[in-house]
């Protein structure tokens, strides 16, 4: 027997096969969105998606500035980005398909966007004095350091891949027990063949339960899960920032109250 480059061969499976066009409809919207707001007249009230655009623009700007402060101004578009990946990456699963959260890459990717956010944001306000975090406070604490940088990566990513694994095997469950007890009660027997009783059909009862744990998984959780995605993201994010400049800004806030 021999091996060659035949016989190792890499495809794509169904989930990220769906992340990938996922990627490419939000990239695309984007920028017919963008191309139509560019040639409205600004004189006249937006409509259609240019309104939904500007609503969305101005609702994750408000949103970044109460939660991360001065610095952060064009970090609402990433989110704007994350939010639309991440939510219909989970509503797909209304759809039939498997949802790309279940597969571990795909929330492992959100995960590390956030996390060399974090480490971008620390090296771009505090410089060199960046690697001074791997050895407080004393430089033994160094392995520790290491190891503990990775958290975020891990708590983000896991907690969506969690949620998304259980509720496809919930409703995998529930879709099989259902099939069968579907089979038992409406099945009509049609005659007695070599292998006993054939069935003629039977009516399922997957539409009578399944749409409402498709309701709170593929809805509501989808809801949930992006906002404390998107909220720990803007925590972990602007922690990063040194507390010094969140005084100065504290202080020059407070003037300006006095003044006015």
């Amino acid at each position: 027997m021999t091996f060659g480059p035949e016989n190792f061969k890499i495809a794509p499976n169904l989930e990220t096969i769906i992340a990938v066009a996922i990627c490419l409809i939000v990239a695309i919207f984007a920028i017919i969105v963008g191309i139509l707001a560019k040639k409205s007249d600004p004189k006249k009230a937006p409509k259609g998606v240019v309104l939904l655009g500007e609503w969305a623009v101005e609702k994750i700007d408000n949103f970044t500035k109460e939660n991360m402060g001065e610095g952060f101004e064009n970090f609402g578009g990433i989110l704007l980005g994350i939010i639309a990946f991440l939510s219909l990456n989970f509503l797909v699963g209304i759809t039939g398909l498997p949802t790309p959260m279940a597969y571990l890459p795909v929330p492992l990717s959100l995960g590390l966007v956030t996390f060399i956010l974090i480490h971008y944001t620390s090296i771009r306000f505090t410089h060199w004095k960046y690697f001074k975090r791997y050895v407080d406070p004393f430089p033994f604490f160094l392995p520790i350091n290491l190891i503990s940088m990775w958290a975020p990566l891990l708590s983000l990513s896991l907690r969506l891949f969690g949620n998304a694994l259980v509720g496809f095997v919930l409703l995998t469950l529930v879709n099989f027990g259902l099939e069968f007890a579907g089979a038992a009660i409406f099945s009509i027997p049609l005659y007695y063949g070599a292998n006993g009783i054939e069935l003629a059909s039977n009516l399922t009862l997957i539409p009578f339960v399944t749409p409402v744990l498709h309701a709170y998984f593929d809805v509501f959780s989808t809801f949930i899960q992006t906002l404390v995605f998107v909220y720990l993201t803007t925590l972990f994010v602007a922690q990063e920032k040194p507390e010094s400049d969140v005084k100065e800004e504290l202080e020059v806030g407070s003037r300006k109250e006095i003044t006015q």
